[in-house]
């Protein structure tokens, strides 16, 4: 059974750096796309960044694209994202998220989910 936990959220001013870890078990995931989607009040969750977790090129909505960067620890078994130049409308909860196979974009094709983490950055 897969299990994600999500850490590292909180309250931020605008321009500053966070960072957030995901540690996943329960099976190797040598075979999986990592996720990390967020999902602000009143909107859809998003994609905004995703790797194999064997390597490749990773995705990054335009919105974060420079900004964002997601990577992993082998060795932990752990995903961040790591989030610099922090504005408010990146306000929002933060998921990790897992699918056997390659990346996409739609939430609906994730299977396995973290509890989410808040990040709320004010102006």
């Amino acid at each position: 059974q897969v299990q994600l936990v999500e850490s590292g959220g909180g309250l931020v001013q605008a321009g500053v750096s966070l960072r957030l870890s995901c540690a996943a078990s329960g099976r190797s995931f040598s075979n999986y796309a990592m996720g990390w989607f967020r999902q602000a009040p009143g909107k859809e969750r998003e994609l905004v960044a995703a790797m194999r977790w064997s390597g490749g090129s990773p995705y990054y909505a335009d919105s974060v694209k420079g900004r964002f960067t997601i990577s992993r620890d082998n060795a932990k078994n752990t995903v961040y994202l790591e989030m610099n130049s922090l504005k408010p409308e990146d306000t929002a909860v933060y998921y990790c998220a897992a699918r056997r196979g390659g990346i996409f974009k739609g939430q609906y094709n994730y299977d396995s989910w973290g509890q989410g983490t808040q990040v709320t950055v004010s102006s």
